[in-house]
This record gives structure tokens, C-alpha cells and sequence, in this order.
């Protein structure tokens, strides 16, 4: 039976680069392990994964394979210990790091398993109102948690003479085997299935928890939502996440703040934005108007000749920093022009434009072009 192409065993194109064919066999050779891959026919795949890997994986072997094919890799040693290593893998240990604890062949690293680990962090979200943000508030929120056992204090044990060392695997949370292959012995490791992986047994349980180590309870929890917080900022609760492992602590809750907005305030940064509108005759004449902030109304003097869209800073009216300082308040005047005027209201607009005396705007514009 012929022999498939090398790069058609890796999935990959002729001219791939080093690291493609490096990537393609990592991906290859986990799928077709024979400790992995259960298929009848994985063992020869992981074979024939391997050799192709040898050649491609070996630019010398790659350049005469590109030249020559099969042809040329006759009497070829494959599979044996080369210049490279396991078949020219120097990290073949790294590839199956995942699925044989970290090592192969003698060269196993153990992990601790059965030591205190620490919950997951758990995430949610809490909308609250724009004035809230501005001032902070208290909101209290009821969620359901598992927290470490009152009684046991998270051990499981009804005592501590309860508590004994696992027999199977003493105390490391893990066993070892070794399974022998055509490359050589493999040494993998597992989680106890005597202890699951704490590295202990108990001979009587806890009353409260039943050996579990903890709790599920429903809690009242009173959030504080500082003054000056923005929408997209967290607040912390700690050890009111994910419940820990082998009496390791809970994780942490993380709530996210969504603001919801405001009718007529806008918030930049530490700064509060306002549109206020004002008739042409106070533009014109100036006036004196009580525009709203988040403190309160605060009086703005408008100068005569005020233009649309003109700007004016009340000065420490926006929002206080947590961390110190506050933004100010920026007014932007909206001049609105009447569509709609009476009898008296357009003779007193007819008059005043027969008595100005300086030319208009437009016509001013239309100067600048002759």
C-alpha cells in the first residue's frame, strides 16, 4: 500500500513555513494519541502522524522529501532516538503536557492538587439611576451562594481525628500509571478517585453539611455605589464569589454599573453638559437665567450679543472625583429663533430692520465675493 504525502498527513500546503508544520503536528498528534483517541485505527495514524512529522519537522529531510518524495526517505531510520531527540521532537513532552500531567517518560512534573485553592470571581450587573452615580447610594441585593461550613469550617469532617490521610494515593491528591507503547513508556497522571483529589478521607461526616464543607445559602448583601461612579466601572464584594476548593476561600463578586441616562444632563468625564434655550431678544439684549445643575439651579448671567451655541462654565458644578477634584458644568446656549409672530411682534421686527443702519449678515457675505 503506498504511503499518503507527508504534507497531506499534517493537513497542511507544500511550502509551509517551520511553525505551520510545527502547529499542524501539535494539533495532529493530540487528536490521534492513542491515550486520547480510542479509534482502532488511532495508533496507526499517530504513526504515520509521527513520520511525517520527522521528515517535514527536519529541513535537511524536508529539502530531499520536496526533491525526491518517498523515494527518497528509503532506508530512512523513522521513529528511532535521532540528533532531535524523541523522532526529532525536543518538546514532545510539552505537546502531551495536558493530558499526561505535565511530563513523559521519566521527566514528570507532579501538580498540587489537593491544596486550599481559592473559588472563581463571579460577575452581574446592577442598573441604577444617573443621580445615583453622581451622589452614590446603598442598594441591597439578595443572591444565592455557597459559603464555607459554620461547623466543619469548610474540612467536611464531623472532628478533626476524622480527617485521615488518603491511603491510595497518600496524601498527594493523585496516581500515577504508565502505559508502554511502541515509543516508549508513557507516565500520566489522574485526580484520586478515592479522595478526588483532596488527599484525604473521612471516616464521619459533618452533621450541617454532610461532608460537602459548605453551605448553600440565599443572602442580603448592602451594596455601596460610591459618589462618582461611571457606567462600565466594578464594585468589589469580596469572598462573595465561586465557593473554594479543599478549604480554599470563595472568590469574589464583581458588579458591573450600567447608568442609565438623563433627560436633560449629560455626563463627560467629570464634567455635566447642559443645552438651555434662550430667545433671540435675551441673545440680543442679554438677560440673566436660573439654569439647573445637579446641586441645584444656579443663576447664569447671558451677555448681550450672545451667538447660538455659545458656551458658559459654572465652575465646580460637575462631578466629584473619588479620588479627589470635581469637574465643572458647561451651558451651551440654544438661541431660538420664532416661526410663528403676531401682528404687533412683526411691525416691531419690520421697524427695527428700516432703522438699522449698518449693513446685514448676508449682505456683508455677499460683499466678500465682489
Amino acid at each position: 500500500m503506498s504511503k499518503r504525502d507527508y504534507y497531506e498527513v499534517l493537513g497542511i500546503e507544500k511550502g509551509a513555513s517551520d511553525d505551520e508544520i510545527k502547529k499542524a503536528y501539535r494539533k495532529m498528534a493530540k487528536k490521534y494519541h492513542p491515550d486520547v483517541n480510542k479509534d482502532a485505527d488511532a495508533e496507526a495514524k499517530f504513526k504515520e502522524i509521527n513520520e511525517a512529522y520527522e521528515v517535514l519537522g527536519d529541513p535537511q529531510k524536508k529539502a530531499t522529501y520536496d526533491q525526491f518524495g518517498h523515494a527518497g526517505m528509503e532506508g530512512a531510520n523513522f521513529g528511532g532516538a535521532g540528533a532531535s531527540g524523541f523522532g526529532g521532537f525536543e518538546d514532545f513532552g510539552d505537546i502531551f503536557g495536558s493530558f499526561f500531567g505535565g511530563g513523559f517518560g521519566g521527566n514528570s512534573r507532579r501538580q498540587n492538587t489537593n491544596g486550599p485553592r481559592k473559588g472563581n470571581d463571579r460577575f452581574m450587573q446592577m442598573r441604577i439611576d444617573f443621580m445615583d452615580a453622581i451622589f452614590g447610594k446603598s442598594e441591597e441585593i439578595t443572591i444565592e451562594l455557597d459559603e464555607q461550613c459554620s461547623q466543619c469550617l469548610g474540612s467536611g469532617a464531623q472532628s478533626k481525628d476524622d480527617v485521615k490521610v488518603c491511603s491510595r494515593c497518600g496524601g498527594s491528591g493523585t496516581v500515577t500509571t504508565q502505559q508502554r507503547t511502541p515509543f516508549g513508556v508513557f507516565q500520566s497522571q489522574s485526580v484520586c478517585p478515592d479522595c478526588g483529589g483532596t488527599g484525604k478521607t473521612i471516616l464521619h461526616k459533618c452533621s450541617k453539611c454532610h461532608g460537602k464543607g459548605y453551605e448553600h445559602k440565599r443572602v442580603k448583601l448592602d451594596i455601596k455605589i460610591p459618589a462618582g461612579i461611571q457606567s462600565g466601572q466594578q464594585v468589589r464584594v469580596p469572598g462573595k464569589g465561586e465557593r473554594g476548593a479543599n478549604g480554599g476561600s470563595n472568590g469574589d463578586l464583581y458588579i458591573e454599573i450600567l447608568v442609565a441616562r438623563h433627560k436633560t444632563f449629560v455626563r463627560d468625564g467629570n464634567d455635566i453638559r447642559i443645552t438651555v434655550p434662550i430667545s433671540s431678544v435675551d441673545a440680543t439684549l442679554g438677560t440673566k437665567v436660573d439654569v439647573p445643575t445637579v446641586y441645584g439651579d444656579v443663576e447664569l448671567t447671558i451677555p448681550a450679543g450672545t451667538q447660538y451655541g455659545q458656551q458658559f462654565r459654572l465652575r465646580g458644578k460637575g462631578v466629584k472625583n473619588p479620588r479627589g477634584g470635581q469637574g465643572d458644568q458647561y451651558v451651551e446656549v440654544q438661541v431660538e429663533i420664532p416661526t410663528k409672530l403676531n401682528k404687533e411682534e412683526k411691525e416691531y421686527y419690520e421697524k427695527i430692520k428700516k432703522s438699522k443702519s449698518s449693513e446685514s449678515p448676508f449682505e456683508k457675505f455677499k460683499r466678500a465675493f465682489k
